[in-house]
């Protein structure tokens, strides 16, 4: 039987110029689908746990539904990273139990956003997180090209801060310039991660440029009911739904019958 995969296998697929493709899923099936893909690694999208609970992203609202989603996600055949929007507490302390309780469900990685609030206050939840979680890959993003006006100056400051403090790979999502990009990997010295844009730089294109990582974020999850509102809206105008559907065997067929430890 092969040894079971850890942090240091997910960090090892960080690899600038050869970047890390992260699919993020919203329930067991579509992140088992994934890795029936050939994805080794998959994380977690926090719009998605949100949305379905009908609550609001990015407000500390879902942390027992997060931890809920990786504990379901623990048995999984992938690398699991999970979206913890900003720890979901002010209190590091809190937010470093909170990381040890997703690395004891199975997650290798977690994702900790600063929503442009206090750098020191972001930098010391990610030390706590690595002194109480050492063996996780945190993931430290900043929203200063999300939420800011994406200066370079105030971009790179928080990187280095989160990265001074621990963090393993850092993350901007909303960054597409492609000399803006080759220049922060040039100024920093752990992976990169970005968020993929369908108008922006095709995937070849951010690996010239040096990404770690690129995430998918909320892309396919938005997708998906995309494309369940269109096949409605074929339905009631009489015309037959176009593109892929699984059968009701295929979707059967991604689950799982629960074991010990695997049930939340």
């Amino acid at each position: 039987m092969p040894a079971p995969a850890t942090v240091t296998d997910f960090a090892a697929l960080h690899r600038p110029g050869e970047p890390l493709l992260l699919p993020n899923a919203w329930d067991h099936a579509s992140a088992v689908a994934l890795a029936g893909q050939g994805f080794r690694a998959v994380g977690t999208t926090s719009l998605a746990v949100a949305a379905g609970a009908g609550l609001p992203d990015g407000a500390s609202a879902t942390r027992d539904r997060t931890l809920e989603l990786a504990l379901t996600l623990r048995s999984g055949p992938f690398l699991l990273s999970v979206d913890a929007e900003d720890g979901f507490s002010e209190d590091p302390g809190e937010v470093a139990e909170f990381a040890r309780r997703l690395g004891s469900a199975g997650a290798v990685g977690i994702n900790l956003e600063d929503g442009l609030r206090d750098a020191g206050l972001h930098a010391a939840k990610i030390a706590a997180v690595k002194e109480t979680a050492p063996a996780l890959f945190v993931n430290a993003r900043t929203d200063t090209c999300w939420l800011g006006d994406g200066d370079p100056r105030e971009t790179l400051r928080r990187l280095d801060a989160y990265r001074d403090a621990g963090a393993d790979g850092v993350f901007v999502p909303g960054l597409t310039d492609p000399g803006a990009l080759a220049a922060l990997v040039r100024d920093t010295d752990v992976p990169v991660n970005v968020l993929y844009a369908p108008g922006g730089p095709s995937l070849a294109r951010l690996a010239d440029l040096g990404a770690g990582r690129v995430s998918l974020g909320s892309l396919l999850y938005r997708r998906a009911l995309g494309a369940a509102l269109e096949a409605a809206a074929d339905i009631r105008a009489g015309r037959v739904p176009g593109g892929r559907t699984p059968s009701y065997g295929d979707v059967m067929a991604l689950g799982r019958v629960p074991g010990p430890g695997v049930t939340p």
